[in-house]
């Protein structure tokens, strides 16, 4: 009896021994092998400037290299796509615009839906600026109005489904009540266009229209933000310019194909905030009027959610649409 009661307490022993070891076993190790980014935008726009800034700092945090590839095409729904059939196991992440929540409703097939697709952080935001080549008669936005009455006038934008072709369409036609033809480009294009006069009045986030504005190459026109910008703190927004309460702009965010482990979304979105706090990346952001502020997946799930209803409404009041 005694031995009998001797291997019990033996067996007992180790079982505990598995079982407490077994819970002690740390999570799977995240990242194990390089990691992808695909940016759903050319290089230059923000969304890459974006993702390079934080790529070459998570590169040393993870121990392994981060890649950026660029897939552009559809105001970003190319490279959704192309993220989306990847292995959700965070080793391929993706980044896009808020042209994400608008395409939804803007598109009629954008080839994905928000349910396949898992928010892990909302990145640094700009305001939108609308400029004008140096050579057009106007100053202000009332002025460039008053003008676009008197002539046709084009603008070109990011891209069709951008936040700054949305905006254009609703101040222009829906509240301004005057027509002006939309050329897209890509975020950096559309800025260096009205730099060539290709086309008079552009509409992009800051970062591609600052330095040009900084070298007198572009006029600056007014800024969508409800705040005027610290880097161009001269520039009216549009709400002083006698749209009140116009606020708008473009956020930078990083997602996955939905299914990811929820302690790698919470490991990647510590990383990248980890990353993006880093001094050299908060110099590098802010000189482009590029503001970041920490945020949980669950608290940028609940903005998504926000910003799809908000852009389906703006989609539907501005009247713009993807022929």
């Amino acid at each position: 009896m005694k031995n009998i009661n001797k291997i019990n307490g033996l067996l007992f022993v180790a079982l505990a021994f598995a079982l407490t070891g077994a819970h002690a076993q740390p999570a799977a190790k995240f990242p194990t092998k390089p990691v992808r980014i695909i940016v759903a935008f050319p290089p230059g726009s923000s969304t890459d400037i974006v993702a390079r800034v934080v790529g070459e700092r998570l590169t040393e945090i993870w121990g392994h290299n981060v890649i950026v590839e660029n897939r552009p095409g559809a105001s970003g729904n190319i490279g959704t796509q192309a993220a989306l059939r990847a292995n959700p196991d965070g080793h391929t992440l993706f980044m896009n615009s808020s042209a994400i929540a608008v395409n939804v409703s803007l598109y009629a097939k954008p080839g994905y839906t928000m349910q396949e697709i898992a928010p892990i952080l909302q990145g640094p935001s700009t305001p939108n600026l609308i400029t004008v080549h140096p050579s057009v008669g106007a100053k202000t936005l009332q002025e460039l109005i008053a003008l676009a009455k008197t002539k046709p006038l084009s603008y070109g934008s990011s891209g069709t489904g951008t936040t700054p072709h949305l905006d254009m369409e609703l101040l222009f036609r829906t509240l301004a009540k005057v027509d002006i033809t939309h050329v897209p480009y890509n975020p950096a294009a559309a800025a260096t266009a009205v730099v060539a006069n290709q086309v008079p009045v552009g509409s992009t986030s800051m970062p591609p229209a600052v330095p040009h504005v900084k070298a007198g190459r572009l006029r600056p026109i007014a800024v969508t933000s409800i705040k005027r910008s610290g880097v161009l703190p001269d520039v009216p927004t549009v709400a002083e310019s006698g749209f009140p309460g116009f606020d708008d702009g473009t956020w930078f965010s990083v997602f996955a194909p939905a299914g990811l482990p929820a302690a790698v979304v919470n490991q990647v979105n510590r990383d990248f905030t980890t990353a993006l706090q880093s001094p050299q990346a908060k110099e590098r952001l802010a000189a482009l009027s590029l503001e970041f502020t920490p945020n949980t997946p669950a608290e940028f799930a609940k903005r998504l959610k926000t910003e799809v209803e908000k852009y389906a409404q703006m989609v539907k009041q501005s009247g713009a649409r993807v022929d």
